[in-house]
């Protein structure tokens, strides 16, 4: 009955935001509703029922049909919108020599903000004094810890230049179904093989050429108006997913590890500055940026998915920011793979800060600080976007420093809540790259951030 009863109120917190969308609201405020709806309601559930009580997880249960739902539609239309959306680039620029620079400069400053985020990382755990030697081991982190052991065999023998190899597309059919961490890499890649040989065919055969330009045309229309449809219900993924976020944390975990929590977002704002005045130097407004990526931003707060937000990501930086279609594509979903400032320098540098007395290293030594800033950030290629993927960067760095594995599961009872801001600052990143990259090649079309206007919202006709 009471299950019942809290499936009705979230049908009617749904019905609410339909309402919203019929009165012409901006995606954005729609978005933002339903964030505010979910704390509200997730909240709502835990001071009736307790956490962890039985109705609330059968409640979550239904409720999660539409954010993992609402995820999934995401992931599925990936693929195809960097496929073609590259594609068309190359084709449209008829250049196939500025897509080196693109991804030579977009890569550069992903891994450039890597490495300052892990020294940020190093900074915050140092300033808070955090070590792991005051963590307690319960049940869960232990056998989380023994997993972690578990996993660190079968990624022992990958080199670096195994994870380079990694990236081509020996079957881009399996790729297209992302069986691997580094199939979205390998879509780009084949996706601009395409692009490159579509561009020799409109040369060399421009009859058949004008036919390819027109497929591929009609192919962006349907995939770009397939991905507004999907981008429409993100108000109600934004809802569920909250809800299950918020109903299902633990209060006491999060108060016992406050500290960690803390210095994970005080080090995760530092890395958002560090974004806005990157774009400052390029002559984007820092404010107007920031209040243009935010719904975008809170999309990958709630859903924990750097790669499930690359829709939402290209079509921002596209239609709001200005940045042309090779390099939003080409910075979306490079950086949902590699230079993840969140998952794969922030966090892997405070977990390695925080286990090195453990095993009598000084944390604050120049040369192990040096050598932790340079392996995080190689090791941060191939990092999946989804969620797991900072324990995985994690793994890879405390490994090659020769520390213990097992204590990365020490933060697993709190892992979901900063997962959450980690993805954010991912996204941040990605999107950074993008639009600096466009302003200094000069592929941008000029936006009401470069301007004393105020920012368009993305979408507003959704």
């Amino acid at each position: 009955m009471y299950q019942i009863l809290n499936l009705a109120i979230f049908a009617l917190l749904i019905a609410l935001l339909i309402k919203q969308q019929r009165t012409d609201s901006t995606l954005s405020k729609r978005v933002f509703t339903g964030l505010f709806l979910g704390v509200l309601f997730g909240a709502s559930l835990q001071w009736f029922y307790g956490p962890a009580t039985s109705v609330v997880i059968d409640t979550l249960e239904y409720v999660n049909i539409v954010g993992a739902g609402y995820v999934s539609l995401l992931k599925m239309i990936v693929m195809p919108l960097i496929m073609v959306s590259i594609i068309g680039a190359i084709i449209k620029v008829k250049d196939s020599s500025s897509l080196g620079k693109i991804s030579f400069l977009t890569i550069g400053i992903l891994l450039a903000t890597t490495a300052v985020s892990a020294l940020i990382g190093i900074a915050v755990t140092n300033a808070f004094g955090l070590s792991a030697d005051g963590i307690v081991e319960g049940a869960r982190e232990i056998a989380r810890g023994e997993a972690l052991q578990t996993r660190l065999g079968s990624i022992a023998n990958v080199s670096f230049a195994d994870m380079i190899i990694s990236f081509f597309p020996s079957n881009p059919f399996a790729d297209l179904a992302g069986t691997r961490p580094t199939s979205t890499i390998a879509v780009v890649i084949f996706s601009a093989f395409i692009g490159m040989a579509g561009l020799t065919v409109i040369k060399t055969s421009p009859e058949i050429g004008a036919s390819f330009e027109k497929f591929i045309h009609v192919a962006q229309e349907i995939v770009r108006t397939l991905v507004r449809m999907v981008l429409s219900l993100t108000p109600y993924g934004v809802l569920a997913l909250m809800t299950k976020v918020v109903a299902g944390s633990n209060y006491d975990d999060i108060l016992s590890l406050l500290n960690f929590v803390v210095a994970s977002y005080i080090g995760l704002g530092l890395i958002l500055v560090l974004h806005l005045v990157l774009v400052s130097f390029t002559g984007v407004n820092p404010f107007r940026f920031f209040m243009t990526i935010l719904p975008v931003l809170t999309f990958a707060f709630t859903s924990r998915s750097s790669a499930g937000t690359i829709p939402l990501n290209i079509e921002t930086q596209v239609k709001s920011l200005g940045n042309g279609d090779a390099v939003a594509n080409f910075s979306a979903s490079f950086g949902a793979t590699m230079g993840q400032n969140g998952c794969a320098g922030l966090y892997p540098a405070m977990l390695a800060v925080m286990i090195a007395p453990t095993v009598g290293i000084n944390p604050l030594n120049p040369s192990f600080i040096a050598s932790l800033v340079a392996i995080v950030t190689v090791s941060s290629f191939g990092i999946a976007g989804i969620g797991g993927g900072a324990t995985f960067a994690a793994i890879i760095v405390l490994s090659t420093l020769g520390m213990p594995v097992a204590l990365a599961g020490l933060l697993i009872s709190i892992e979901p809540l900063i997962d959450m801001g980690r993805t954010a600052v991912n996204v941040s990143g990605s999107m950074t790259a993008g639009t600096m990259t466009s302003r200094i090649l000069g592929l941008n079309q000029s936006t009401d951030i470069d301007n004393e206007k105020q920012p368009e919202v993305v979408n507003n006709n959704i």
